[in-house]
């Protein structure tokens, strides 16, 4: 599934150089070290607790719009759903695609925004263009 998220993500970029953020990211950064491989992307990484240095402090509730600037796709894998609202938040304020990848089965806490969900081979997803 995860290969298959990445696999989104890349075709969504194409040949294009990008720069892509992902927010909220835990101990889990597969997708963003795969990505991170391409010559053509630019990846940032924050948390509000970073576990290593590759990944920046910042508070998504509150957050510094200047790590996003000229951020072209926001992701985040499993967000806990009170963060999900100001993710979609921030990626309006900075005209971003917005991809988020819920828990299995967790409804998503974006009542301001319908996102789209989004079924590419074995991954499931939302996203907000």
């Amino acid at each position: 599934m995860w290969q298959d998220f990445t696999d989104y993500i890349l075709n969504e970029v194409g040949e294009n150089n990008v720069k892509i953020a992902e927010i909220a990211v835990g101990k889990f950064d597969q997708v963003a070290q795969r990505l991170s491989k391409e010559e053509n992307i630019t990846i940032i990484k924050t948390d509000i607790n970073p576990n290593d240095s590759s990944i920046i402090k910042d508070d998504v509730t509150n957050p510094n719009v200047d790590l996003y600037k000229d951020v072209d796709i926001i992701y985040s894998i499993r967000p806990p759903s009170e963060l999900q609202p100001y993710i979609v938040k921030l990626a309006q304020e900075i005209d971003s695609q917005l991809i988020i990848k819920p828990l299995t089965n967790e409804d998503l806490n974006t009542p301001k925004v319908k996102m789209k969900l989004k079924n590419f081979n074995k991954a499931s997803f939302y996203i907000l263009k």
